[in-house]
């Protein structure tokens, strides 16, 4: 029988373990920069996205497709960038330059980005990618009008990690020939050289003279080779002892026998008495195990009941729900229809005040055309005078300083509302002078207070600009206006508003203050509530201060807070930050 050597086995072992370890680690090596390389070209083409999506959205808005293929052959030029296609919102090509992926081999997956960018890869045709959507922006309404999508390919990645590649292979070739040296050289001296010597002296042993079998080795080291010498040598020793224990062991085994015959006896009285005991334990289990049925019975029903009542309170609860849903859509429909009254209600006002300056011009208009008829008749007949020249001259002046006054008395009425309104239905962001707007908004509810004594007082600097939302703040201090005409001044005959506009770290600071009745303590926590209101029998809603709260914090991103006691009035203090920020 061929004998094969345990060191070379073991050596062979060792460094084919250790080859398929390099192998493996210097694959995993070489896949993690595919990848770490595959991520930066991913987030270079998510930087390259940030950057031209603006411009492509813009030209794709405006139907400029020659700017939209100049941009695209830029974007070609780019080593990085393999192929670009660019379509309408209809998915029709705008340009398609470069590689292309065939939409049967292409796979999609979402970037974290958001919910419409879309990674993209082939890899039958070894092409990755990125797609976003063209999204343009208009009157803070968001279109998609396109998409782009940029595709890359393997060869640039091969290419970035071309050196890294042959470095990695050289690095696991000459680690592994260095250390294939070294463990030939380690195991020949340390293993194949020992194991032969202790091999020879073993099959030379002597049973009849076990003394002079043992082993004696050259190897002066303290290994598992010298534990297996003396190993060998001790065993030797226990041979020697074993014959003598042997005899002596025969006699303990008789001796033993007869132990184990009166044991046996003992055990069989011992199982008959412990078999008694066992019968009446079995009774005992048996009437517990039916008393265990009985409550298991027990439980069952109980279960069963609760398993309808919780089916019970699961409808309940989506009913629930479904109600609650319904609920909140109907509470924003009645902001909407708030938010439309007051401009209507608003709106009504002005066309009655536009009304009396109009009506005074026409008046004024007709005066002086009947005199200037008079005036053509007079000199007509020639009997046209000085006085009578001075004297149409004088009622001509009088007539047009009028039909001016009142006209452009119409025309601030018209504007101001004109803003107003314009700001609140279309809710742009823009910038404005507070100082001016807040003219424009009591202008517009001029009206309304002309059948007051109440006054308004505006403390605000005239430099003040902020960008936000103007329809919002003008919704807002109207409401605020109306509320304390028709809840803090009612029965009070001469009302105070103080309105003290600051800008203060980037924030517009409101402070609104009437002198009106006030609010109690368990009023005031109910302020911002959907549809409380005192004034239910008189057609309030409940509504006002509810939309002043969610304007200030929704649409503004600011906030409120108000303060107020019995007979001391109310105040607001609103805090609203500037968008240019």
């Amino acid at each position: 029988m061929k004998v094969k050597s345990l060191s070379r086995k073991l050596l062979t072992r060792v460094l084919s373990f250790y080859f398929i370890l390099t192998v493996g680690v210097t694959g995993i090596q070489i896949i993690a920069e595919y990848f770490n390389t595959k991520n930066h070209i991913n987030s270079e083409l998510l930087t390259l996205e940030k950057t031209i999506s603006g411009s492509l959205t813009r030209a794709v808005w405006e139907l400029n497709n020659q700017q939209v293929i100049d941009i695209s052959e830029g974007l070609v030029a780019i080593p990085m960038i393999k192929g670009i296609t660019v379509t309408d919102e209809s998915n029709n090509i705008i340009t398609q330059l470069g590689e292309v992926i065939s939409p049967e081999k292409s796979s999609i997956r979402n970037m974290a980005l958001d919910d419409a960018s879309e990674g993209i890869s082939s890899v039958t045709e070894g092409l990755f990618g990125h797609s976003f959507p063209l999204v343009f922006e208009f009157s803070g309404r968001t279109t998609s009008v396109g998409r782009v999508t940029l595709l890359s390919s393997n060869a640039v990645i091969f290419s970035r990690i071309e050196v890294g590649l042959y470095f990695l292979i050289g690095n696991a070739i000459v680690k592994t020939a260095f250390l294939v040296f070294l463990f030939t050289l380690a195991f020949n001296k340390l293993l194949t050289t020992p194991l032969k010597e202790l091999t020879r002296q073993i099959s030379q042993i002597d049973l009849d003279d076990p003394e002079a079998s043992k082993l004696h080795s050259m190897n002066y080291e303290k290994n598992e080779l010298n534990v297996l010498e003396d190993a060998y040598n001790n065993l030797i020793n226990e041979l020697v002892e074993f014959k003598e224990k042997l005899a002596q062991s025969q006699l303990e085994t008789d001796k033993a026998k007869e132990q184990i015959d009166e044991n046996n006896l003992l055990l069989e009285q011992e199982v008959a008495r412990k078999t008694s005991s066992l019968s009446s334990t079995m009774l005992k289990m048996e009437v517990q195990q039916k008393e265990l049925r009985e409550q298991k019975k027990t439980l069952q029903e109980e279960n069963l009941r609760h398993s309808k009542t919780e089916k019970t309170l699961t409808t309940t609860n989506k009913d629930l729900i479904h109600s609650i849903k319904e609920l909140n859509k109907a509470k924003e429909r009645l902001l909407e229809a708030e938010k439309m009254a007051s401009l209507g209600e608003l709106s009504a006002e002005i066309s009655h005040e536009v009304i009396t300056p109009i009506g005074i011009s026409i008046t004024s208009s007709s005066y002086l055309s009947e005199q200037i008829s008079h005036l053509q008749q007079s000199l007509d007949e020639n009997k046209i005078s000085r006085k009578s020249i001075e004297s149409f001259i004088q009622n001509a002046l009088n007539s047009t300083k009028l039909l001016n006054n009142n006209l452009h008395r119409a025309s601030e009425l018209v504007t101001s509302f004109k803003h107003i309104a314009t700001d609140q239905t279309r809710d742009k962001i823009r910038l404005i002078n507070v100082s001016n707007y807040i003219d424009e908004i009591i202008q517009s509810i001029h009206p309304k207070l002309k059948k007051t004594n109440h006054s308004i007082k505006v403390d605000c600097d005239e430099n003040i600009d902020i960008c936000s939302h103007p329809g919002a703040i003008a919704q807002i201090l109207i409401n605020l206006i109306i509320n304390s005409i028709i809840h803090g001044f009612e029965q009070i005959n001469r009302g105070q508003i103080t309105i003290d506009v600051k800008y203060y770290h980037h924030k517009l600071l409101i402070d609104y203050k009437d002198n009106g009745h006030g609010l109690s303590e368990e009023t005031k926590e109910k302020l911002f509530d959907a549809f409380y209101t005192t004034k239910s029998n008189k057609g309030g809603t409940g509504l006002g201060t509810h939309i002043i709260k969610n304007l200030v914090t929704d649409t503004l991103n600011g906030t409120i807070t108000a303060h107020s006691e019995i007979n001391k009035g109310l105040s607001y203090h609103i805090e609203i930050p500037d968008m240019r920020t």
